[in-house]
């Protein structure tokens, strides 16, 4: 029987390629832009209008295509039932503590949603809060964006449907379990402060649509007061900037109740503002960083004295104190200087600065005194991540999440004074060994001689006689840092002998804000180097070759295989461009796009940018006659942040111009977006479908 199941997937392997896919026929039209002189045709313009009725066909018939090809082979079902069983366990969210209360998300194992669920006391019972799988049948309706109150009393907390990032804020008393009446809208990637006494929040919110220009909607940010138990149209306007209207303001309480902070932020860029004013003031907002010449992360004070992580004349982050009665700069103090290792995460807990540092891409957490003296390390259990560090400045205890490739997540407690750390919830896995796999760090030149770090996982007793299935992940962007972590999806790869790579690319922040700026705006060639090097490091050394290598990343990420593919085509066998940026002439005309010019640039705007765009944006390299590799591209009809056209066009270009009988692949979710909050059963699904495509072009019998 497995002989003749191995037979018959050769055959639809070989049927595959013995004849150029039929695509839906694809209209082109007469659309010419001018850049500055430079005249630049857009034949697949209709396909930006996403909402039409003839856009849509074409995503059916796309779909239809891809999922003929997909699930017609003879081992689609063993995947999907494998990747099921190994997302099959349980996992939690580290608790934050709000009072006396511990609130954490607990997900059984195939729950479409984790559940939040909330403990009186340390060791109390588990009471659950609320279960967002009620929220819609098919787990398509997500809880975001959680703010509880001082006393844990009240929760306001974000309802995202079909993965949309725009939120409804809703209210409930933790107690009762009743929701407040009213819903705020307008709400997309907003911050909530509680006034200590319970009787309402701040918040910013985006302006009512109809009462801006269309496409302005996602501009003129503003703060608004809510006062608990009254609508929506009664909340109080505390701040805007009208004549900056592409400026965000985050408001932010003071732990001692005293100040009401607001960050400012333009687009993605880290170089941020802060502006404050005592918190039971009228009076206007005082701009203490208004320059925006560097990132000031704001995390905490001590009465006027506030302390801010900053990149300023320290690429790799110090922490630096303000006194706001004397805020001149020759008056700032710098409490704990830069170092060789990365400051990518600071808390003030226990009276202590907790500092979470990345060194050579893997974590490591330091406590100092306020006034900057070493007190001690805290020992991690292997090379990994910390993740969600929890605790406020008076707690005698904190929480956080540690993982890494071979580990899932685990949560642990560290108690200040016994200075014990303990594991709190631990992740346990069904049936997968994870000794029987390696985890290797390597360092590789780029194409101009910089060292760049990659992670290579795979079994013990791989030989390394360059035929084995490599799958290389990167993302190089928007200054993350893509750290080691655990995706049970991600298991069934090395299950059947593949090699999971991780680059990490220029544009992250594994090396500070000079690694993060070596691969934005004119210098983003060197992050698709970087990636190319990887990819050529394997096959040097004996991991895979050309036609067992295949590369995949998401949304920016997504960008970076594209742009990689088109430029060598040569060295991949397969391609997996997940929710990708593609027109990187138009990208900013879109939804948030205009966040990003920041970190790409603005071909309209800026003559000299144009000529980088252009020079490597994906859609505008594609060559006809040029064989590429088997692709495909996923994307989602809810997707808000990177907007379905730039996958369309994408694959429109490459059906076109692909000169092989390779296949260009068109996958569009329904009822998603970008990616968080998608319900457990749309992940499994949609992974199982990559990977019998992969599977299929490559060969791989399952």
């Amino acid at each position: 029987m497995k002989i003749k199941t191995f037979l018959l997937a050769i055959l639809i392997t070989f049927s595959a390629f013995a004849q150029k896919l039929s695509y839906p026929p694809t209209k082109t039209v007469d659309v010419v832009d001018d850049y500055h002189g430079f005249k630049v045709q857009d034949p697949y313009r209709w396909l930006e209008d996403f909402e039409s009725d003839e856009v849509k066909r074409w995503v059916d018939e796309q779909n239809r295509l891809t999922f003929d090809f997909i699930r017609s082979t003879p081992f689609y079902d063993k995947i999907k039932n494998r990747l099921t069983e190994l997302m099959n366990y349980p996992r939690y969210s580290v608790p934050v503590k709000a009072g006396e209360r511990y609130f954490f998300f607990k997900n059984d194992g195939l729950q479409n949603q984790s559940v939040l669920f909330m403990r009186e006391g340390l060791k109390g019972k588990d009471i659950l809060v609320i279960d967002p799988n009620k929220f819609s049948e098919d787990g398509t309706v997500a809880l975001m964006n959680l703010s509880y109150s001082k006393d844990g009393r009240f929760l306001a907390y974000g309802v995202s449907t079909s993965g949309s990032d725009w939120q409804e804020i809703r209210i409930r008393d933790v107690l009762t379990g009743k929701d407040y009446d009213e819903v705020l809208k307008w709400c997309k990637f907003s911050s909530i402060a509680w006034l200590p006494d319970n009787s309402g929040f701040y918040y910013n919110r985006f302006p009512e649509p109809g009462t801006v220009p269309k496409g302005e909607e996602n501009n003129y940010n503003k703060v608004y007061f809510h006062r608990l138990g009254t609508p929506q149209s009664e909340d109080r306007l505390v701040y805007e900037r009208p004549d900056a209207k592409e400026l965000n303001f985050y408001p932010q309480i003071t732990e001692d109740g005293k100040y009401l902070i607001l960050t400012v932020t333009h687009g993605t860029s880290p170089k941020n503002r802060i502006y404050y004013r005592k918190l039971n003031s009228n009076d206007d907002f005082i701009r203490l960083l208004d320059e925006a010449d560097a990132s000031y992360d704001f995390i905490g004070n001590k009465g006027d004295v506030f302390y801010f992580v900053t990149d300023l004349n320290a690429p790799r982050y110090r922490i630096i104190a303000i006194d706001v009665n004397k805020p001149e700069r020759k008056n700032w103090v710098e409490v704990i200087p830069e170092k060789k290792s990365v400051i990518s995460n600071a808390r003030i807990i226990n009276d202590h600065f907790v500092v979470v540092y990345t060194e050579d891409v893997k974590h490591k957490i330091e406590i100092y005194t306020l006034d900057g003296k070493f007190v001690k390390e805290i020992k991690l259990p292997t090379a990994g991540t910390v993740s969600g560090l929890s605790g406020k400045q008076k707690d005698t205890e904190m929480f956080f999440g540690f993982t890494s490739f071979l580990f899932p997540l685990n949560v642990y407690r560290y108690d200040f004074k016994t200075e014990k750390l303990e594991l709190f919830f631990e992740s346990k896995l069904k049936n997968f060994n994870a000794g029987d796999y390696v985890v290797k760090q390597v360092f590789y030149e780029s194409k101009d001689g910089v060292k760049v770090p990659m992670y290579v996982v795979h079994k013990k007793d791989l030989k390394l006689d360059g035929n084995n299935p490599a799958l290389l992940y990167g993302y190089g962007g928007f200054n993350i840092s893509i750290m080691p972590s655990f995706s049970a999806i991600r298991l069934l790869w090395l299950e059947i002998g593949g090699i999971y790579a991780v680059a990490n690319l220029r544009g992250g922040s594994e090396y500070g804000e000079e690694w993060h700026q070596a691969g934005m705006l004119d210098k983003k060639q060197n992050v698709f180097n970087d990636f190319i090097s990887a990819g050529e490091w394997l096959i040097k050394n004996g991991y895979t070759n050309s036609k067992k290598l295949v590369i995949n990343g998401r949304s920016n990420g997504g960008l970076l295989v594209a742009a990689c593919m088109v430029q060598r085509p040569d060295l991949f066998g397969a391609v997996v461009c997940e929710v990708p940026v593609i027109d990187m002439l138009r990208y900013h005309k879109f939804t948030v796009g205009r966040y990003w010019v920041p970190e790409y640039g603005n071909a309209e705007a800026n003559p000299e940018h144009f000529k980088f765009l252009y020079a490597y944006s994906p859609l505008h390299n594609v060559k006809k006659g040029v064989v590429y590799p088997p692709t495909i591209i996923t994307t989602a009809d809810h997707d808000d942040r990177v907007v379905p056209l730039h996958a369309y066009k994408f694959t429109a270009t490459l059906q076109s111009a692909n000169a092989g009988d390779t296949p260009i692949l068109l996958r569009v979710e329904t009822k998603a977006g970008h990616g968080a909050g998608k319900p457990t059963s749309k992940i499994i699904e949609e992974q199982a479908d990559i990977y019998a495509f992969i599977f299929k072009v490559l060969g791989i019998n399952y």
